[in-house]
């Protein structure tokens, strides 16, 4: 089965009033959808734009793999696990709560920043908080996630090119730039799909693109 979920549906949160707008494509926060919580162990896709200067400060975040994809822009993060960085286009930031953890999430640039947040459920709840960043990850390079069971490919097809889904019990493809197909469907930024039990399928990129591809349990 695949179930397409268009940008243009996605549930609008955030404080644009601080900088900050959001764009769920799971129930999240006020937007309470008893029929749409999860994909597997996806929790939540958020698209995130802050303005220079505007961010999210220290909060919590518990039993949670959080993976960070920026998309235009630069990512100040910092953690209670020691870590500070700035993310980038091309990295692939992972914060794995585990008992617990807390970090801050801000735009210091010059520039508006723009990037996609996907939380996962771990399998097993707790143990030790850890941080990981993959500075411009390979095309097609897999990221695991054990402790999800699942694994992040990221394709960025150019026009006429073809995509092979990994053949997975689940599969999450979010587009983040492109004109894309999916068996009949055309998809384009922020558009996603959810796919169960499907084998063989392909993406056709009708223009240069970008995808998150998620393997999923």
């Amino acid at each position: 089965m695949i179930d397409v979920r268009r940008g243009a549906d996605r549930y609008e949160g955030g404080d644009p009033d601080a900088g900050i707008t959001t764009l769920h494509a799971f129930s999240f926060g006020r937007h309470y959808d008893p029929d749409n919580l999860r994909f597997g162990p996806v929790l939540a896709c958020n698209e995130e734009r802050l303005a220079p200067g505007a961010g999210f400060d220290e909060h919590p975040h518990s039993d949670t793999e959080i993976v960070t994809w920026v998309v235009e822009g630069e990512l100040t993060h910092k953690g209670s696990t020691g870590e500070s960085a700035v993310v980038r286009p091309g990295d692939v930031q992972h914060l794995a709560a585990g008992s617990g953890a807390r970090h801050i999430e801000r735009n210091d640039g010059a520039v508006p920043l723009r990037f996609v947040q996907t939380w996962l459920a771990p399998l097993a709840g707790g143990g030790e908080p850890a941080y990981t960043l993959v500075r411009q990850i390979a095309e097609g390079a897999p990221y695991e996630i054990p402790a999800a069971g699942a694994v992040l490919h990221v394709r960025r097809p150019g026009a006429g090119e073809r995509v092979a889904v990994p053949a997975a019990e689940r599969i999450y493809l979010h587009v983040v730039r492109g004109d894309l197909r999916l068996d009949g469907e055309e998809l384009g930024p922020g558009d996603a799909a959810r796919i169960t039990g499907e084998q063989g399928l392909e993406i056709v990129a009708g223009s240069p693109g970008e995808l998150l591809i998620w393997e999923l349990p």
